[in-house]
């Protein structure tokens, strides 16, 4: 456990090769960006009055159980927190317990969408007017299209009530215009929240052709690229099919599980209607942290490795039933330019077999589609549609595995095990602090007595690197917010609770501005002000937060500033932030390691202040716009 300390892995890097660019690096070094924003529509889709035509035509489709999906409201907490476990080096959840993943055997569960037919491919389009005249039987305004993107809002306005009397060309024109809004609020939801690409229309011009697609592998594939993007410490968004993700989850995994009203022994498929009537259990407290520690800490117990397994089997339709053995095959699951490795033989327990090391992940170049309209992506992706034709041959086999320690062993060296540190940065500069402060008292105290000169040269070059950093540590934790524990002058954890402070009387531009410093033997002392300060305190507290306490003063929604105090080791530090207006602070430190040193910030510049220049706290009174105790 020490070890993961202060790092929390990966020891072996030939795994996961992509981890300075992951989220979890963000968030160890206390850089948080808080729950991503999560796209999905399936809200709407109930307002879409479909025709016993019209039904037909779906489920001729292969969309008959998609259209059930119901409208779940999506935890975007812990969709955030599974996010920041999710590996693109290998498709997979990075747990506790070993790997997971969502499979296509999952898709074919709880979605009832084809898991195995020809891929989803065809031609790009950067012009939406000529396919959706042609298909639709109208083009949309300049307002409601994006390059090769069409409008949700516009094919719902224009095509979702069918006269029941309408000519079979307009039911099936209509029903085109709902299979692509159905398809783009649900398994290829995009990051622009309303928008879907118009290239899936053609797929849809001849009914019966569409349901040889195998839509669930491209559901899947959409959703592998739309994770590995969003596990990227520079993303704030999340699309794809979420649904999907926080029903995997609920059945899965124990953690942020809803209640029930219906009793779950009568499930209905496709299986995601399991949660269609819940009810939210307490989630007051189920913010990001609560997941990202619930996930930390996950133990086997916490794990249904086979959540179908006494599901009623007569439930399920034959063409699931046949084609679940795909479920299994190490293939490559295509969706236009999206193509995505499925890596059923890393999470072997999902399928009732005994876990094996798996072999070395084959690098593949994720493409993205040109802006060149017209363009058939299948001569681009040869190599990827052959592995999927062949996909087949490839269904993972029970060999054996190995003892569950052996595979824990292997797997523990090459995962990251930890996203939140176990002990906060507040403790560890803390502990760094200590450490360097023995170091310099045990330089400060050795005797030289019967050293030669160039170990007496060394001990003198130890007492100088160690106060160096001693006077740096105290500088920079001032000046740098390494541990930061808010974003856009949010909290992170829980609900934030403003109250106002007892003392809320405005401050004057000429008050005299009060100070409080650490008197205890030689802790460092610390104080700032800030002038032309016209405005309420309000305070933020979080009690959870390992020392560390966030003042927030703000007035009518302007010169808003951010004070941080953090006690280390005794020390307490006081470090306003300026971040609206150019309000002149200072911050002075005195009193360490009977070294004065005292640091200003000077409209975001630091300048060094003489030791000469420092007054003492009988000055601050005359004295508002750097105030300094010595």
């Amino acid at each position: 456990m020490d070890l993961y300390v202060t790092s929390p892995g990966p020891i072996d890097q030939s795994v996961l090769y992509d981890q300075d660019k992951h989220v979890s690096s963000a968030v160890w070094e206390g850089q948080e960006r808080g729950a991503l924003r999560c796209h999905e529509h399936t809200s709407k889709l109930d307002q879409w009055a479909l025709t016993q035509n019209q039904l037909e035509l779906v489920h001729k489709a292969g969309f008959g159980y998609l259209r059930l999906i119901p409208a779940i409201s999506l935890d975007n907490p812990l969709i955030s927190a599974l996010v920041e476990r999710w590996r693109r080096e290998t498709n997979t959840f990075h747990l506790n317990v070993g790997e997971m993943t969502v499979t296509l055997e999952d898709v074919a569960y709880l979605l009832g969408l084809a898991i195995d037919g020809e891929p989803v491919m065809g031609v790009t389009y950067t012009m939406c007017d000529t396919i959706c005249e042609k298909l639709l039987g109208k083009a949309p305004d300049s307002g409601s299209t994006s390059g090769g993107m069409v409008k949700l809002s516009w094919l719902k306005e224009s095509f979702s009530q069918c006269p029941e009397d309408a000519p079979m060309e307009e039911i099936e024109r209509r029903t085109r215009a709902y299979l692509l809004y159905l398809v783009g609020s649900t398994i290829f939801s995009t990051t622009t929240g309303n928008k879907v690409p118009v290239m899936y229309l053609p797929l849809f011009e001849n009914f019966d052709q569409a349901s040889n697609y195998a839509w669930g592998a491209a559901a899947l594939s959409f959703l592998y690229r739309a994770l590995g993007n969003a596990s990227l410490k520079s993303q704030s968004t999340v699309s794809g099919c979420l649904t999907l993700l926080q029903c995997w989850s609920y059945y899965h995994l124990d953690i942020g599980r809803p209640r029930l009203n219906q009793d779950s022994i009568h499930v209905s498929f496709p299986l995601v209607l399991k949660w269609k009537g819940k009810q939210s259990g307490p989630t007051a407290n189920r913010d990001l942290i609560f997941y990202r520690k619930a996930l930390d800490s996950l133990k086997s117990s916490d794990v249904e490795w086979l959540p179908y397994m006494n599901i009623d089997s007569r439930i399920i339709p034959e063409d699931i039933k046949s084609s679940l053995i795909v479920g299994r095959s190490k293939t490559m699951l295509i969706c236009f330019d999206k193509a995505e490795r499925h890596l059923p033989d890393r999470c072997l327990r999902q399928y009732g077999l005994r876990q094996s090391i798996p072999e070395e992940v084959q690098r593949w170049e994720r493409k993205s589609r040109g802006v060149d309209g017209g363009v058939d992506l299948s001569g681009k992706m040869e190599l990827e549609l052959n592995e999927w034709l062949d996909r087949q041959l490839n269904i993972v086999e029970d060999d054996g595995g190995v003892e569950e320690s052996e595979y824990m062993q292997w797997y523990l060296k090459i995962t990251r095990r930890f996203v939140g540190r176990l002990i906060p940065l507040s403790s560890e500069f803390q502990r760094m602090h200590a450490a360097l402060r023995d170091i310099a008292h045990l330089a400060d105290t050795v005797s030289t007595q019967g050293m030669d000169s160039q170990q007496t040269e060394s001990v003198t070059r130890i007492r100088y690197i160690v106060h160096e950093c001693l006077r740096d540590q105290v500088g920079t934790s001032m000046l740098a917010p390494s541990i930061p524990q808010v974003e856009h002058g949010k909290r992170i954890r829980g609900k934030e609770m403003i109250r106002r402070k007892s003392n809320g009387k405005r401050r004057r531009k000429d008050d005299p501005v009060q100070c409080h410093a650490a008197s205890e033997g030689d802790q460092s002392q610390l104080c700032s002000a800030a002038g032309e300060i016209d405005y309420s305190q309000l305070c933020l507290t979080d009690a959870e937060v390992d020392d560390l306490h966030l003042c927030h003063a703000g007035g009518d929604g302007v010169d808003a500033q951010l004070h941080t105090t953090i006690e280390v080791d005794g020390t307490l530090l006081c470090h306003p932030t300026d971040e609206i207006d150019d309000t002149e602070t200072c911050i002075a430190v005195t009193g360490v390691d009977d070294s004065q040193v005292c640091h200003a910030i000077i409209k975001g510049e630091a300048q060094a202040v003489p030791q000469s220049s420092l007054r003492t706290s009988e000055d601050v009174g005359q004295h508002n716009d750097c105030s300094i105790v010595v």
